[in-house]
């Protein structure tokens, strides 16, 4: 009895021991399993997400002089460090995620950055925040990308496109679009605020792109210092912008169509006032043919304002056209351009600026070169103050005067 009982016992708890340790190790072996899982669903969406940091460092040494302007003495003179002569400066991160069946998410965060001066990533220490691009959207290579935030407009990448002296600070095209108030430019003016956008596949070279900026605008309600988007002072449309482009690529040859518009132009915050509410129309045509010895390029713009007075001031009515080459010599790309604007007055005699410009570019890699630039003006009495940009905020041109700048650089990309 005593055998069979202890023979009993032994059984019992050799089974017991059995399953106990059975349980433990299966347990083990499951939890292994399920992190091995995890670790591989992480690794499959790692391998499906891509973010890459990217940037560009450009600074230079620029000397501007010009006439301070009538019954003024003297010349106004900048001799200095400047950012961005050839490419602005900045910090970016952009990124995608594969979503399956050939949509993916897309995003980018782009800052502007100051190496000269003490201003951190996206800040500029005389203008403050400068975020050139956010966005995210949502992309197929069947249907095309739609993306929301701060965004480039088509005429920024037109004109980047169809401009000799590479659309540097340097340049004609960018000089004058910028100082006369045009949204079709390659400076910040051509970034739309709290934007959706739309860019086409490319189908036989052509690509059409369009985007729409909501104004929001708050206005002060009658009686009261209160901001509000009350109808009774604001609409939905105030201070919107909306464009449409169409690039072809084919070859030798790129050709770029652009109209964006200002819409019912009231100031911020809304300011109802005689003379304004109306809009601001911007239409542009650019090309360029690559003959292989030398590439020749191309471009007439123009702008209608509807508004009056202060509003009208903005952005003048004004008519520009450019043309320009360059030419590959030894390793590096020489470029022309001419360029003149007419500016309508309304009230007193047209002005016009016309610029020429010179640049020269020299690889050292892919990823670095050298630059050196000059640019000329001359200003009707009438004009606006026609001039490269010598420093943040400080322009070297007045009207009824010329005068010209110098420079040369080092640029790298990341």
């Amino acid at each position: 009895m005593a055998k069979a009982n202890s023979s009993e016992w032994r059984g019992s708890a050799w089974s017991s021991c059995f399953s106990t340790y059975w349980r433990s190790n299966m347990q083990k072996k499951l939890i292994a399993l399920a992190v091995a899982g995890l670790a591989s669903a992480s690794g499959v969406a790692v391998a499906q997400t891509n973010v890459t940091l990217y940037g560009v460092i450009d600074v230079g040494y620029l000397y501007a002089s010009g006439n301070a302007g009538r019954n003024i003495p003297g010349n106004n003179t900048f001799s200095g460090l400047v950012d961005g002569i050839d490419a602005g400066p900045r910090v970016g991160f952009k990124g995608e995620e594969a979503l399956g069946n050939g949509l993916k998410a897309v995003f980018t965060l782009e800052y502007g950055i100051t190496p000269t001066r003490n201003g951190g990533l996206g800040n500029d220490v005389a203008n403050g925040l400068n975020a050139r691009q956010q966005f995210v959207g949502l992309s197929s290579s069947k249907y095309g990308t739609v993306a929301l935030g701060r965004q480039y407009a088509p005429g920024f990448n037109a004109t980047a496109n169809n401009d000799a002296l590479d659309a540097s600070n340097l340049s004609i095209q960018s000089s004058l679009s910028a100082i006369a108030g045009d949204t079709i430019t390659p400076n910040s003016p051509g970034r739309f605020n709290n934007a959706i956008t739309y860019t086409s596949p490319t189908f036989s070279g052509v690509t059409f792109s369009a985007i729409y900026g909501f104004g929001e605008t708050q206005g002060t309600y009658p009686g009261t210092n209160t901001l509000t988007y009350n109808d009774k002072t604001t609409s939905v449309s105030d201070n919107g912008q909306w464009g449409v482009g169409l690039n072809y690529a084919n070859g030798p040859i790129n050709l770029d169509a652009v109209y964006q518009q200002r819409n019912s132009v009231v100031g911020s915050p809304a300011l109802k006032l005689p003379g304004n509410g109306d809009s601001i129309n911007e239409w542009y045509v650019g090309g360029t043919y690559d003959f292989q010895v030398v590439k020749v390029y191309a471009s007439y713009q123009g702008l209608h304002n509807n508004n009056d007075g202060a509003f009208y001031a903005i952005a003048p009515n004004n008519n520009f056209w450019t043309v320009g080459l360059t030419a590959p010599i030894g390793r590096g790309t020489f470029g022309i351009g001419y360029g003149r604007m007419t500016i309508d007055n309304k009230n007193i005699d047209n002005g016009n600026s016309w610029g020429a410009g010179l640049m020269y570019t020299y690889p050292l890699s892919k990823r670095t070169a050298l630059y050196a630039a000059y640019s000329y003006f001359s200003n009707s009495d009438t004009s606006i103050n026609g001039s490269s940009i010598a420093n943040p905020g400080a322009l070297i041109g007045a009207p009824g005067e010329s005068n010209f700048a110098i420079g040369a650089g080092l640029r790298h990309s990341f």
